[in-house]
């Protein structure tokens, strides 16, 4: 991996002293962590938001650590290239691991007010909504956090403006549906998105994207098969005024077909997850902002995918309800320095006939700094 890492960036210094009109960009965050509650049972939940180990786990980490290029081929084309490392992405021999997390092309106007992209690309889900954000160094957006959506994936898009002045803007994709990996499958993702700029304050956005996937075997009419293909809404509306505060909702459905597989009836249903968050910033000082956050996510709103009695007891506690709370202080040390003392709060509604689960809390000191 050190070979690879030092050939790609021996490569990319002898391009640039050649001339292109390339610029290195590169930023990384992480922090110092302290799990102040955790519940015994806390390991049995999956896709959870709060920071994984025991009750007084505490760990000096980097989370993501980001290197790329920007290179102006020409008046027209543009690419990027960046590395990700990241500490949920481990090597063979457990250590952080290295992937590519961006590689595409851009053709500028290929026609006019219009850009054409290929290659590992962000998807349009939510890539408004994280600008937005703002804080992607405390936390994922909610559909990023949840996994409903990859920000990553590998396919052709177009977008650009459907109005001259800017307002009014589209954004369509097609892609594997395998994220940051090789395709293994012929099933694609569609996505389509449009924003809308009220006023220089206030926008709103629309999304709408379907996975296929592979049909599923029906087990209660042998030699048949049903549909499981996930089909996305999202929006986001969010305000700001700049240097004051800022306040933005998001929220989405997805639907599976076929998903929930109902043992006590013997039949299949659609799987609905929704989610909403809320999150803004206060300017307290020029210094100094209060961040704040509030989720709610439930991984499946038929009550009986919950309950032991129709669903496997591995299915009913994956689909636990959930509520996610994030406060901190993002202090600027310098121009490309934060230090976001914060804390995580994450309460779960149990399985039916399932044992409660305790809160998760964990108290944070983030660093947030670029280095290029």
């Amino acid at each position: 991996m050190k070979k690879l890492l030092g050939l790609l960036v021996s490569t990319v210094v002898l391009v640039s002293s050649l001339g292109a009109q390339g610029k290195f960009s590169g930023y990384m965050f992480g922090d110092y962590r302290y799990n102040i509650a955790r519940d015994a049972n806390f390991s049995t939940l999956s896709n959870v938001a709060s920071a994984s180990g025991s009750t007084a786990m505490q760990a000096f980490e980097f989370r993501r650590i980001y290197f790329a290029y920007d290179n102006d081929i020409s008046e027209q084309f543009t690419s990027r290239f960046r590395l990700e490392a990241d500490q949920s992405a481990n090597a063979s021999n457990g250590k952080v691991g290295v992937f590519v997390k961006d590689a595409y092309l851009r053709w500028k106007n290929i026609f006019s007010g219009s850009d054409l992209i290929f290659g590992i690309q962000p998807t349009p889900a939510y890539e408004i909504s994280e600008a937005a954000w703002g804080y992607r160094s405390l936390e994922k957006t909610i559909m990023d956090l949840r996994g409903v959506v990859p920000s990553r994936d590998q396919g052709i898009s177009l977008k650009g403006k459907l109005l001259d002045d800017g307002s009014l803007n589209y954004w369509f994709m097609w892609s594997n549906n395998s994220a940051n990996s090789p395709e293994t499958d012929k099933y694609k993702r569609y996505f389509g998105h449009v924003q809308y700029k009220v006023s220089a304050n206030l926008q709103l956005t629309l999304n709408a994207d379907y996975a296929d996937k592979a049909d599923i075997a029906n087990a209660y009419t042998p030699g048949t098969t049903l549909s499981n293909g996930v089909l996305t809404y999202s929006a986001f509306l969010g305000y700001s005024e700049p240097f004051k505060y800022s306040f933005n909702v998001e929220a989405f459905m997805a639907s599976t077909n076929h998903e929930v597989k109902d043992t006590l009836t013997k039949a299949y249903t659609s799987k609905n997850a929704v989610g909403v968050s809320v999150y803004g910033t206060y300017v307290v000082l020029p210094e100094l902002s209060l961040v704040a956050r509030y989720d709610i996510y439930d991984p499946s709103t038929d009550a009986s995918s919950k309950d032991p009695a129709h669903v496997a007891t591995a299915a009913a506690v994956k689909n636990t309800a959930r509520n996610y709370i994030i406060v901190g202080l993002a202090w600027k040390a310098d121009r490309n320095v934060q230090i976001i003392p914060n804390i995580q709060y994450e309460t779960y509604t149990p399985a039916l006939n399932r044992a409660s689960i305790d809160p998760s809390l964990t108290a944070r000191a983030t660093f947030y700094y670029t280095f290029l």
